[in-house]
This record gives structure tokens, C-alpha cells and sequence, in this order.
């Protein structure tokens, strides 16, 4: 019973890091910028808050890849990684829920970090 139950917990969570990811991911195709912005991690806001625009502006000015359907998810405790086709997020479960960390992120070659347009501090 104790095996079934973590397993249902894994995926809840890899389920709801895929519901914020395409949430946020169709939110920026959609060009509800806003929107998008709520669901970004508070380091992430204020990284391009930096820019001294509102959230909303300045995400509209990032050139953030749009992602396509979901390839896979990673969940490991509170981060995931999400991999669309076309863009990877890189999210962490705050008391609030699901939020992006990182957006429009490349994996660099060999063992290298990925590289992301949008990330916090």
C-alpha cells in the first residue's frame, strides 16, 4: 500500500508540473503575457523585472522558444524538467503550486548545464 501511494504521488506531481508547463506555454502563445508571468517562480519574475519594465512587457520582449507538444517529464521531490518539442522548462512545486524556474532552455553539449533565456537568480 506504502508503494502505491508514492507512485500516486509521483504522478500527481509529474501531472501537475506538465499542467503548469503547457499552462504557461499557452499562455505566451496566446500572448496573455500577464497570465505567463503568474505562473513564473518569484527569482524568475524578478530577473526580468531587472529590465524595469512590468513582468508582462518585459516577457514579451524575451525571445522564448514556443513549445510544442510534451515529450517527457522528470520529477525529482519539488523540480521537474519539462521537455516540449521546441522548448524545455525547467519548473519547482512552491506552496502555491507549479512554477516556471527557467524557460527556453538548451542543453549544452557533452555534460555541460543547459543554456536558458529566461531563468532565475
Amino acid at each position: 500500500m506504502v508503494a502505491l501511494s508514492a507512485c500516486g504521488a509521483s504522478q500527481a506531481r509529474q501531472d501537475g508540473a506538465t499542467r503548469a508547463g503547457r499552462f504557461f506555454e499557452e499562455s505566451l502563445g496566446s500572448g496573455s503575457f500577464r497570465v505567463a508571468c503568474e505562473l513564473l517562480a518569484p527569482e524568475s519574475r524578478e530577473q526580468l523585472e531587472e529590465e524595469k519594465k512590468p513582468c508582462a512587457q518585459a516577457l514579451a520582449s524575451q525571445d522564448l522558444p514556443r513549445g510544442g507538444g510534451v515529450r517527457s517529464v522528470d520529477v525529482h521531490g519539488r523540480q521537474a524538467l519539462l521537455r516540449l518539442h521546441g522548448d524545455t522548462l525547467f519548473l519547482s512545486q512552491f506552496d502555491e503550486g507549479w512554477l516556471v524556474t527557467a524557460a527556453g532552455c538548451a542543453p549544452g553539449p557533452g555534460d555541460t548545464p543547459y543554456s536558458c533565456v529566461l531563468k532565475g537568480a
